[in-house]
């Protein structure tokens, strides 16, 4: 073995082992969403011991409400250990992880898909004839494939055959969880079995933080719910009816493709391959990935799912009816939905994935939807954009710009490119792109529609076409 083979080899494995810890900490945050949210009703209970005997006479329904809280996350904990229980890992998470050697390794995020060698595809075409697939086992997890330094499924190669990972070498938790009532010694069974399969030691589960967990929960309303349908027609309707006045000729056998970066839950991506595309959805988070990959390729049957997603947040209630209203989801089977063969979700950091010579020029559309302020560097990921589309391809991009790294506690070597939304214009413009048509569209995101606060953004939408090069 060659110093530079030997090199890479010692790198692969770094990054497999930073992977796994990236991956234990999600599916750790995930188990401790109960254990966090208890923590929650013991403050609540805490606080109304505190109060006078007179004070606790005119709230004595309060009580009631606690242990309403508990059995509205024991409902929430079922859903998340059936998502888990599903989830088939493309690494053997019992492995010893070792960084000896790799001092620098507190550098990398948590909660992502972190490296070069971590892009996993998932293939959804077997849906397309509308129902799920005798072939498949509900019980087992998802079929991932491994795609080595670039995603491999482009649209001129999506039939490639791609490289499975095997079942020795991943944590598949095969368990049965039928408890629609939310029985907690099951539950607490089923995380004892995650955590031994997992080799997940306490003090990660008790460092790991909770919030991200309860945003998947509100974006689960938001994607894939009745609740969530007037979000969707305030963001997605706009981007897909500018699709179909774009491609106005689709035809089964050469659909256009449509590249969709930030996709989240997985809604949009599923949308536009409804609407007659080869959609790909591409996203960072394992927090999203894991709960996608369950929603569209483990659903039975529409609403087989309730959650209560509002239960975390005290402030601004109407009454507690409304706090403690169920959500059921999905509001449709994906495997009824329609798609179109070749709708994929792509697992991994956007420029590492798509900045590959295979990509370019692969894509006829491209859609971001509140994408371009995930960016470190917003100039970079607009470069990407038009080097992935087709000359006279399309750019359709909804959302503000929220910077997620603005004024972060961040290493100092952590950058954050902060521009206005003309700036970030005049970049596009310098890479090749011109403007066919801007607005500006008033939305929320992931809002509570009861809340007595709403948070609304002025989000820019445009569609860009990249100029043909001379």
């Amino acid at each position: 073995m060659s110093r530079e083979e030997g090199l890479q080899r010692r790198y692969s494995r770094l990054e497999e082992a930073l992977e796994i810890k990236s991956l234990r900490r999600i599916i750790s945050a995930y188990i401790n969403y109960a254990d966090a949210a208890e923590e929650d009703v013991k403050r609540y209970e805490r606080s109304f011991r505190k109060l006078s005997r007179e004070h606790k006479g005119l709230l004595s329904h309060l009580p009631l409400k606690f242990q309403r809280f508990r059995r509205c996350i024991s409902a929430n904990s079922f859903f998340i250990m059936n998502m888990l229980q599903a989830f088939d890992p493309p690494f053997d998470m019992s492995q010893d992880i070792d960084f000896d050697g790799h001092s620098d390794i507190g550098r990398f995020s948590n909660g992502h898909l972190c490296t070069h060698a971590s892009h996993h595809m998932q293939d959804y075409s077997a849906y397309v004839k509308g129902s799920v697939p005798e072939s498949i086992d509900i019980a087992s997890g998802p079929e991932l494939s491994s795609c080595s330094g670039s995603c491999d499924q482009t649209p001129s190669n999506r039939n490639n055959e791609k490289q499975e990972i095997s079942s020795e070498s991943s944590c598949s938790l095969v368990m049965n969880m039928n408890t629609p009532n939310g029985n907690t010694n099951l539950i607490d069974e089923s995380m004892d079995k995650v955590k031994l399969i997992c080799n997940l030691d306490a003090s990660l589960h008790d460092s790991t933080p909770n919030g991200n967990v309860r945003c998947i929960i509100r974006n689960i309303v938001r994607d894939w719910a009745v609740e969530g349908q007037k979000e969707r027609d305030q963001c997605y309707k706009p981007i897909l009816e500018e699709l179909n006045r774009l491609f106005p000729d689709r035809c089964k056998e050469r659909p256009p493709s449509c590249l969709v970066p930030g996709a989240g839950l997985g809604r949009l991506a599923l949308e536009i391959s409804c609407l007659g595309f080869v959609s790909q959805g591409n996203e960072f988070s394992y927090y999203m990935m894991i709960c996608s990959s369950f929603i569209l390729n483990q659903t039975e049957a529409a609403n087989q799912w309730i959650i209560y997603p509002w239960i975390h947040g005290n402030c601004n209630s109407l009454s507690d009816d409304d706090q403690f209203r169920p959500i059921s989801f999905p509001d449709i089977q994906p495997a009824s939905a329609g798609i179109t063969e070749g709708f994929s979700m792509c697992g991994g950091d956007f420029i590492e994935v798509y900045n590959d010579m295979d990509q370019e020029g692969a894509w006829d559309a491209v859609v971001t939807c509140f994408f371009l302020d995930t960016a470190h560097n917003i100039v970079e990921y607009i470069e990407i954009i038009s080097k992935v589309l087709k000359d006279g391809g399309v750019w359709i991009n909804l959302g503000p710009l929220l910077y997620h790294f603005a004024d972060s506690c961040a290493p100092e070597e952590e950058m954050s490119i902060e521009i206005s939304l003309e700036d970030a214009k005049k970049v596009a413009l310098q890479y090749g792109f011109e403007i066919e048509m801007e607005k500006i569209i008033e939305t929320t995101y992931t809002a509570n529609p009861r809340s007595m606060m709403q948070n609304h953004y002025y989000a820019a939408f445009w569609t860009m076409k990249k100029k043909p090069r001379t």
